[in-house]
């Protein structure tokens, strides 16, 4: 896992595909001994399972797959259904395969911990059109991922990372959740950066791809006292693209981040 400087490469704000090589276990496997993490999840799988999990027939193998993986080496009980990936690990986890056509499209998986977007809406889709709504990725990387995808060896694990600046502590952030964005008159200790830690696993049988999503959260205030991260935060935002800043519900807030933070 990369630290908080490292989320904010020198230089100015643009898409990167910065993958690192990494190992199955100590992602998908238990980190939370508290429990706190599994119980929040099976609090939203039984409020509402269809938006939480889904599976369409073509993410079965996939599943079957990723389940046994899980019991051999993430120290998992059984999984039989996407209920179960849900409840069973900590992280979030889609799963993909390709197409006759060879393009990589979402076929399901368990989404508790969600930011800003619906797996119900994205599921059976390409990830050219999941990635359209972030303005300028396609443009920048969609090639690129879909090439690394194509060419993960069997086996091999590679982790990344995302970020953004909300104003919830709240690690499920479903649009019909309705949470609100940042507020030009919020104060930094109630907003937090809410980090993506991710990784890329690509399964030897199907050739399918398991994506897993971990979220951690950073109070600004907090994350404003180490001097190079909030160098480097303030760079990124002072040098995002507007329509960036817009995506990520920053626009009302990003003059008065750089100057505070």
């Amino acid at each position: 896992m990369s630290s908080l400087a490292e989320l904010f490469p020198e230089g100015d704000y643009r898409f990167r595909l910065t993958l690192r090589r990494g190992e199955s276990r100590g992602f998908f496997g238990r980190w939370d001994s508290t429990g706190t993490i599994l119980a929040e999840r099976a609090k939203w799988i039984a409020e509402s399972p269809a938006r939480y999990a889904a599976l369409l027939p073509e993410g079965e193998p996939l599943l079957a797959e990723t389940a046994e993986l899980a019991a051999r080496e993430w120290g998992s009980e059984p999984i039989a259904s996407v209920r179960d990936l849900a409840m069973r690990l900590e992280p979030d986890v889609l799963l993909l395969s390709p197409d006759a056509t060879g393009v990589f499209r979402l076929r399901g998986g368990a989404l508790c911990f969600p930011t800003g977007w619906a797996l119900e809406e994205k599921i059976g889709h390409t990830l050219d059109f999941i990635h359209g709504v972030v303005p300028g990725l396609n443009a920048a990387l969609g090639p690129p991922i879909q090439q690394f995808l194509s060419r993960l060896k069997p086996g091999a694990v590679f982790h990344r990372d995302n970020w953004g600046i909300v104003a919830s502590d709240k690690f499920n952030l479903h649009p019909a959740r309705a949470i609100p964005a940042p507020e030009p008159l919020a104060k930094l200790e109630r907003l937090w950066l809410r980090v993506e830690y991710q990784a890329l696993l690509a399964l030897p049988r199907t050739k399918g791809i398991v994506f897993g999503i971990r979220i951690a959260l950073h109070r600004l205030d907090q994350l404003a006292a180490d001097p190079a991260v909030a160098a480097r935060l303030r760079h990124a935002l002072s040098t995002m693209p507007p329509e960036m800043a817009e995506y990520k519900r920053l626009s009302g807030i990003r003059e008065k981040l750089i100057e505070c933070v």
